[in-house]
């Protein structure tokens, strides 16, 4: 089976061959812009405190990092939006894995700034068993250093392709989160961070099980 750095490898490489003229450059120089920012070294990092939050998911249940934590480890990945492929291969990638990730006592959940509406979309549309949370604002995503607006050259492509953020989002400010996976172990602190300015690669799933594992193993 292909690794998930291979399939998204052959979605972007298939996208190329239909993408507009200089549309691959300007991504290619908006991410590297991004990454000039520093964004990443103010993200959350392992050996952190994990900030508690409550994020309703796709059917407006209410989920809190604590009680969840109460359970065991938790597994939070920061994710665009349904509307973004290299998202949605992700996703598809660790509920694979999912079954794994349950018998070392961990819980995964996906979080994104679209309303719940279009949650619950992705989540039917992967058939994901895991809790697909709503954060408005970019609230948590923030809280974890991750949230940045696009530039108006990406908000124009966006919108051209039907993708507008403010109408899946529910506001104007064209947020999005850096894409990013946390393990938290039982106590708060995070024990692996993943992020990465570069949407289109991903934390592969056999990293995240091992991560999960090692903690377990260690009694977090």
């Amino acid at each position: 089976m292909a690794s998930l750095a291979q399939q998204l490898e052959a979605f972007k490489a298939e996208w190329l061959k239909a993408a507009p003229a200089g549309r691959a450059e300007l991504y290619d120089a908006k991410v590297e812009e991004l990454r000039r920012s520093g964004i990443e070294d103010g993200a959350l990092k392992a050996g952190q405190k994990a900030p508690l939050f409550w994020l309703t998911d796709a059917t407006g249940t209410g989920v809190a990092l604590a009680e969840l934590l109460h359970h065991g480890p938790v597994v939070a990945t920061f994710y665009r939006g349904g509307w973004c492929p290299y998202c949605n291969i992700q996703l598809r990638a660790y509920q694979a894995i999912l079954p794994d990730l349950e018998r070392y006592g961990a819980r995964l959940i996906a979080i994104s700034p679209e309303m719940p509406d279009h949650s619950l979309s992705t989540a039917e549309k992967g058939a994901l068993k895991f809790s697909v949370l709503s954060d408005p604002g970019n609230a948590v995503a923030k809280a974890f250093g991750l949230a940045y607006r696009l530039p108006d050259e990406l908000q124009a492509a966006l919108s051209s392709i039907g993708k507008g953020l403010p109408s899946m989002n529910g506001d104007d400010s064209w947020e999005l989160p850096v894409p990013a996976t946390y393990v938290i172990g039982a106590d708060g602190i995070i024990t692996l961070a993943h992020v990465d300015v570069d949407y289109r690669r991903r934390l592969e799933p056999e990293a995240l099980v091992d991560a999960v594992a090692r903690l377990t193993k260690c009694g977090a």
